[in-house]
């Protein structure tokens, strides 16, 4: 398969898709590709054998993923075809790009809880709270509310943000191929990659690609995390609530500390920029030395996502240029 996608042409359609993300947010589920993968997954989940179930979610698991790569050839030779007027062809394709990634849905969350604490609603913050974390949040203290938003906010900046633009910018011209793939993992894992006896080995491929694919971003992640959080701090408010050095020597320090080998990572990050302690109650602690968090430090972390996903955005930009002018430069 050969395309004739330039670098324009993705660089376009990334920061295309950044801008509808923004502007529209997450589309309704029934014109969402992902929601179409998870009702794939579903399907799949309700097929399972009582036996055998590690090879069948081996094979659930590339069903599905060959799914989400049909969506992504769809959209790309939707790119790759001149009779389509260009500004229709980005605009198709940066909105299937924009599907694999959501920052304005990450901030949102944020925002959401961090409302409800600031209205003095303690109850409201933990029932919006329990929409995005698998823990029970019941009777979480507004400290460990604050935590786990911020927690499940820097986690998902790579496996939301950061990875599907990483697979996106290196694979070039089949980048949103490659962003679907990732997705397709990804929601694979959210939904059936746990350790629990129903999903313990239905779940393991999905569980251990999950982990593979991210490897790489999650320890990225530090760079635009660092450069983000110096950005901010020439912000005068922002100027003595953020340590860029911190953020990255208390990542080095705590980052392998959860039992995630990835999540850690962005987590310790935020963490060590903030100079505050995240925990899950009886499951991992990082940045042991620093206070627990106040609900103003989820603002602060919502500031600190978003200027770290625009910095995503222009790294994977630069990784564009430089892999279609040097490895695919007979596109």
């Amino acid at each position: 398969m050969f395309f004739t996608i330039s670098a324009f042409d993705l660089i376009a359609v990334l920061f295309l898709a950044f801008i509808i993300d923004l502007a529209v947010g997450e589309p309704p589920f029934a014109i969402h590709p992902v929601v179409w993968i998870g009702n794939l997954i579903s399907f799949f989940k309700g097929k399972a054998p009582s036996k055998n179930r590690r090879l069948y979610g081996i094979f659930m698991a590339f069903c599905c993923i060959l799914f989400a790569a049909l969506i992504g050839i769809v959209a790309t030779v939707i790119l790759d075809t001149e009779s389509i007027p260009a500004i229709i062809r980005y605009l198709i394709a940066a909105w299937f790009l924009k599907i694999t990634f959501a920052v304005r849905c990450l901030m949102d969350a944020g925002k959401e809880v961090y409302g409800e604490l600031a209205k003095g609603d303690l109850d409201g913050a933990r029932k919006k709270l329990s929409m995005y974390v698998s823990r029970n949040t019941s009777k979480l203290t507004q400290e460990q509310v604050s935590s786990a938003v911020i927690e499940t906010s820097s986690e998902n900046f790579v496996d939301g943000i950061l990875s599907p633009l990483f697979y996106f910018a290196l694979f070039g011209p089949f980048g949103i191929i490659a962003a679907y793939v990732f997705k397709a993992t990804s929601t694979l894992d959210s939904m059936v990659g746990y350790k629990d006896p129903q999903y313990l080995h239905l779940g393991w491929f999905s569980a251990k690609s999950d982990d593979i694919f991210n490897w790489i971003p999650a320890r990225l992640s530090l760079i635009p995390i660092f450069i983000a959080a110096i950005l901010l701090r020439l912000i005068p408010s922002f100027s003595k609530s953020l340590d860029p050095l911190n953020a990255v020597n208390l990542a080095i320090e705590d980052g392998a500390k959860t039992p995630s080998p990835n999540s850690g990572y962005p987590m310790a990050a935020f963490a060590g920029a903030m100079d505050v302690r995240l925990e899950k109650p009886n499951v991992y602690v990082l940045g042991t030395r620093n206070p627990y968090p106040q609900f103003v430090h989820i603002k602060l972390a919502r500031s600190l996502i978003f200027v770290s996903s625009v910095i995503s955005i222009l790294m994977c930009a630069s990784m564009l240029y430089i892999i279609m002018n040097r490895f695919y430069a007979f596109y």
